[in-house]
């Protein structure tokens, strides 16, 4: 028994088996040599046309030997199954050249769309932005210089055929231009200045630094910085202006403490910041230079105060309309301004896959420093024993969290309380006071990112020694 030819059209090879007929079954699609399609029944004599490169009989598998099956017009190889995969009663043909035809498309294509990425590197500045433009292997197609306006970056992105991958310093501009690019181009990545090593060698100058940045995006060695939640964003701005007041308040106060203990004039406390006493320390100093500047250091702490009051009101009741307040405020001693601040500096807990994560972010992330940890024992590599030498915390961390957690800590211990209890079962065991409060803070910081996470409030159940 032969496969006799029937006819082509389009490219595709039919077959015909004289007195047995074959049609594609329309729930089965075929599929351009990707798969094996199934057939159904036809009336005796008729014929039905076979695409993709395959050859089937509508007749029992033992009646076809595979000798008698010739290998399709233009294949240049064919594999010969004996059975249907799904119902083992069709002898298949099926061609080799339809599914190497598809390969070669899939290559194709995605050598092309690697030709169509492009890797934009910014060099931020005040008035200007050097740019540089680099392909998938790496070649500089363009550099130019953009004034910092938003017209003109979305001119010169317009510009650019492709798929758009931007990467840039974190700086003053970083947010405003994020916001500005997010939504125009493939990918923003905002990448941290203190890990970008190859800036460091060799010349340095802008274009010099734009097309590195492109460089370090196009081999995905940046370390990207948060961006992008607009949620919290109002109790961001909240939280700055408040902090950035206190922080100025305080250092005006240890100005005007400078200024007494020059002069060997005791001022424990916040004494010497009221007004009723402030009247007998400026006596005491015997320059009228240096009277001069405390009472203006007292004029600037005055117009100070009213503003850092104000700020905190307004942050106060912004941070009401955030939905996390009332979970992070149900853990003892975090307070209401302590989840602003949190609120306004992480802005969302799901930036963080797990708790060693936001203890990095935290500052309280073990620094952890090693070399030659194997060795050869009797012809087997095995691990040396030796205990990981720990160098402290880890230096690139938020500043203000790590603040935070630490001073809710110290509060904590010295408070009757669950945490105190935790506090005291750890000094129980042997752990210097110091320590204890740092594991303290750890579990702090633990249980305020679970309960941010899932929601709900506090339960004493989350004190857990393991989880520490």
């Amino acid at each position: 028994m032969k496969i006799e030819p029937f006819g082509q059209r389009a490219g595709v090879t039919e077959k015909y088996v004289p007195g047995a007929g074959a049609t594609h079954d329309k729930r089965t699609p075929s599929a351009a040599g990707c798969g094996v399609i199934s057939v159904a029944p036809a009336p005796e004599g008729s014929a039905g046309a076979i695409s993709s490169g395959y050859a089937l009989a509508r007749v029992p598998s033992a009646a076809v030997a595979v000798k008698d099956l010739r290998p399709l017009r233009g294949a240049r190889r064919t594999r010969v199954l004996d059975r249907h995969p799904r119902c083992g009663c069709w002898p298949i043909m099926r061609s080799i050249s339809a599914s190497l035809f598809s390969n070669e498309n899939r290559e194709r294509r995605r050598s092309a769309q690697m030709d169509n990425i492009r890797y934009i590197g910014l060099d931020l500045h005040r008035d200007t932005i050097s740019a540089a433009v680099l392909d998938s292997d790496g070649t500089v197609m363009m550099q130019s210089v953009l004034a910092t306006r938003a017209g003109a970056i979305i001119d010169f992105l317009n510009g650019i055929r492709g798929t758009l991958h931007v990467t840039f310093e974190e700086c003053n501009h970083s947010s405003w231009l994020y916001d500005l690019l997010a939504r125009r181009v493939a990918e923003v990545v905002v990448c941290d200045p203190r890990r970008n090593k190859l800036l460091k060698s060799g010349n340095k100058s802008d274009r010099i630094d734009a097309r590195k940045l492109a460089e370090l995006l196009r081999l995905r060695s940046l370390s990207p910085v948060y961006h992008g939640e607009t949620s919290a964003l109002e109790v961001q701005h909240r939280v700055r202006n408040y902090t950035g007041l206190t922080e100025d308040t305080t250092r005006v106060m240890c100005r005007l403490k400078a200024v007494f203990r020059s002069q060997a004039i005791a001022c424990p406390g916040k004494k010497a910041f009221r007004k009723e006493n402030r009247e007998s320390y400026l006596v005491q100093l015997g320059s009228a230079a240096l009277r001069e500047r405390a009472e203006s250091l007292y004029r600037e702490l005055d117009a100070l105060h009213p503003l850092r009051l104000r700020a905190k009101r307004e942050m106060l009741a912004e941070c009401r309309k955030h939905p996390a307040t009332k979970w992070l405020q149900s853990i003892p001693y975090l307070g209401k301004v302590r989840s602003a601040v949190l609120i306004g500096r992480v802005q969302t807990p799901h930036r963080f896959r797990t708790k060693r994560q936001f203890w990095a972010y935290c500052g309280f992330a073990l620094d952890t420093r090693s070399s030659a940890e194997y060795t050869v024992v009797n012809g087997q590599i095995q691990r040396k024993l030796k205990p990981l030498p720990i160098r402290g915390l880890n230096w690139n961390h938020n500043h203000e969290l790590k603040g935070l957690f630490k001073s809710t800590a110290t509060m904590a211990a010295a408070r009757k309380g669950v945490f105190q209890e935790f506090y005291l079962g750890l000094l129980a065991k042997g752990m210097r006071p110091e320590m204890a409060r740092l594991t303290l803070a750890r579990k702090i910081s633990a249980i305020t990112l679970k309960i941010w996470k899932e929601g709900g409030t506090f339960d004493a159940k989350y004190l857990k020694l393991q989880a520490a």
